[in-house]
């Protein structure tokens, strides 16, 4: 038994030197090198098969975003005006338009103030905001709210504040019954035109 392990003995150095080897030569030098290439051949082919996808959707993906800016141009809620200064003159003239069409007569309905404002906001579009005072009786007012906030643009309410004037005229001793009350008015700027392909996943107002 003794010398059949003795035989075998060269044979097992033999074994061993050879993964030695192969471990320190061929695996290092060769085998490696050649996994790692193959690894990056495989990210390669990943991104080329990304890349194909990716230029697949581009119709898709440029017909929607060609429906999105068509509905935001169609959109009735935007402002019309470019810019907070335009829009923020014709938010007040159509306010004084708006009260000279309900209101009966000069005094259902006074116009104290207006006064623009940048109230801060978490808005996703930019808001032009006046602030306003009237004093109007309580009929008119109502028909003036309604009429703000059901016309095109959209317009929206904010900040509302009533008190009684309750003052009596001189002579004849007549009350004022009107109101007078404060609140902010705004509307929202259409957004700047869009060139990013992202603006497609973007929800319409």
């Amino acid at each position: 038994m003794r010398r059949r392990l003795e035989r075998l003995r060269p044979l097992l150095w033999l074994g061993i030197a050879a993964v030695l080897g192969y471990g320190l030569l061929v695996h290092w030098w060769w085998t490696a090198p050649m996994l790692a290439l193959g690894d990056e051949i495989a990210a390669l082919r990943d991104d080329e098969l990304l890349l194909r996808m990716e230029g697949e959707q581009m119709p898709q993906l440029e017909a929607r975003l060609a429906e999105v800016r068509a509905a935001e141009a169609a959109n009735p809620g935007f402002l019309a005006e470019p810019d907070k200064d335009l829009a923020t003159a014709a938010l007040v003239q159509r306010l004084e338009a708006d009260v000279r069409r309900v209101a009966a007569h000069a005094l259902a309905c006074e116009v104290v103030s207006r006064t623009p404002i940048d109230a801060p906001s978490s808005d996703p579009y930019p808001r032009v905001t006046v602030n306003i005072r009237l004093r109007c009786d309580s009929g008119t007012l109502g028909r003036l709210l309604h009429a703000l906030e059901s016309g095109s643009p959209q317009l929206f309410i904010d900040n509302m504040a009533l008190n009684s004037t309750a003052t009596f005229f001189g002579g004849g001793g007549e009350a004022d019954s009107r109101v007078d009350v404060v609140f902010d008015l705004y509307g929202y700027l259409r957004p700047p035109p869009r060139t990013g392909i992202d603006a497609a996943g973007a929800p319409d107002a």
